[in-house]
């Protein structure tokens, strides 16, 4: 009898310690774009310790197989998408092309790093380049058949494309590829994905969507929707409708059921002088609210309760971009300062995201200014302007109250679990 009675109370004591632990747990699908078209960035060992021991971030993806960055994710637990440059996939359509270049740049690291995906080409359809577009599954084949060989059967093998792949997008409903790329490229390419189980990744961009009616739609914020007729839905934000829209288009092909990723999306914090829509408010705006949506496991409208795997872009400010607004969609400064801090840093934001970002609304009370940090305001400046009545208000403040918020909870939950263990043990 003593033994069954400490048998049930151990299975008690497992049971709510595993649901505690899930739900103190915040489960990420955020990653980062590392970008490196800059000449002020800090090494890739800095950049690998810094997203390993300072966020949440768990998977990046660079634009080309830097050995370097490679070996500076190894055994960071960090997984990286690899990308093959444009002009390299002629080349690799053939199996000995696509072995030789696994051989030296994906053996070398696999598999102290771990090596998620692969993506051949940025945007290939985009280019209308014919000998990109011909080459670019024979490709993908051949660098699946490449890795199987290898014994690296885990990489998966895929494409990103801009949304320019659709030739109708709004309503989402109606979405669907462009005439005569859907069965003669998209259904071989998504048979693929389907063979090989690995995602379609598509690169939505509210920021290049939206008109200045609709700002508030692309940036999450309180909006009156836009209403899809055929389906009833009304949509209440443009990246959802995005994502819905490449899903009608895969539906109508018969590949609803593939896996999407989304390779890209993000918004830039300057621009140029009078440049619509951007700035450090609405970059906060859309990068906070998605890293909440994604995270939120809801989905979309038309894929209900699924979570997005996200990479924002961009891990930094690259200085050497063409334009002003280009060479600011960072989350970073070179320096690894926050430009703004979007929930993904592990002390300042406690569990997950903060609720909501405190520029995506207008203050309660009439007093005071409603203004926003300059991007090189340190946190102590702006905490002597709110002693001296500015009235500004910082994410950074909000995230600890949130962190409070958490502990708090864990608290009342953990000792909610321990009365019901007393309990349970006075039954036995």
């Amino acid at each position: 009898m003593a033994t069954l009675s400490a048998t049930k109370l151990f299975f008690l004591f497992t049971f709510h310690v595993t649901i505690f632990s899930s739900t103190t747990t915040a489960a990420y699908s955020i990653g980062v774009n590392y970008g490196t078209v800059a000449d002020n960035l800090p090494p890739p060992p800095q950049v690998a310790n810094f997203l390993k021991t300072k966020t949440n971030i768990d998977r990046v993806k660079i634009f080309d197989a830097n050995p370097d960055i490679l070996k500076a994710f190894a055994n960071t637990g960090i997984s990286v998408t690899v990308t093959v440059g444009n002009g390299d996939i002629p080349s690799l359509a053939k199996l000995p092309g696509a072995q030789s270049w696994i051989a030296d740049n994906i053996l070398p690291h696999h598999p102290q790093t771990i090596i998620r995906y692969i993506a051949v080409g940025n945007e290939i359809l985009a280019t209308s380049d014919k000998s990109l577009i011909a080459h670019l599954l024979p490709a993908m084949k051949a660098l699946r058949s490449a890795l199987d060989m290898a014994n690296a059967s885990s990489i998966k093998v895929s494409t990103p494309h801009s949304l320019g792949i659709l030739s109708t997008s709004e309503p989402p409903s109606t979405g669907k590829f462009r005439k005569g790329y859907d069965k003669l490229i998209f259904a071989p390419i998504l048979e693929f994905h389907k063979q090989t189980k690995s995602p379609f990744m598509v690169n939505p961009y509210p920021y290049f969507g939206f008109k200045p009616q609709t700002l508030n739609y692309a940036l999450f914020k309180p909006n009156a929707g836009v209403f899809d007729a055929v389906t009833g839905i009304n949509y209440t934000n443009m990246f959802d409708a995005q994502l819905d829209a490449v899903y009608s288009a895969l539906k109508r092909v018969g590949y609803g059921d593939v896996e999407i990723v989304v390779a890209e999306t993000g918004w830039p914090s300057v621009g140029d002088p009078g440049q619509p829509g951007v700035s450090l408010e609405n970059a906060l705006s859309f990068n906070g609210n998605l890293v909440k949506h994604v995270n939120s496991g809801k989905g979309t409208p038309l894929m209900p309760n699924r979570t997005f795997e996200t990479y924002i872009f961009s891990l930094f400010n690259e200085n050497l971009k063409e334009s002003v607004s280009e060479r600011n969609f960072g989350l970073f400064k070179p320096d690894l300062t926050p430009v703004y801090n979007v929930g993904v840093l592990r002390n300042e934001q406690g569990l997950g995201p903060a609720s909501a970002p405190p520029t995506a609304t207008a203050p309660s009370s009439g007093s005071g200014k409603w203004c926003v940090p300059k991007s090189d305001a340190s946190h102590e400046a702006c905490n002597y302007s709110i002693d001296q009545g500015s009235g500004l208000k910082l994410e950074k403040s909000v995230a600890a109250d949130s962190m409070r918020f958490c502990t708090v909870r864990q608290m009342i939950y953990l000792a909610s679990c321990l009365i019901f263990m007393h309990l349970s043990l006075v039954l036995i």
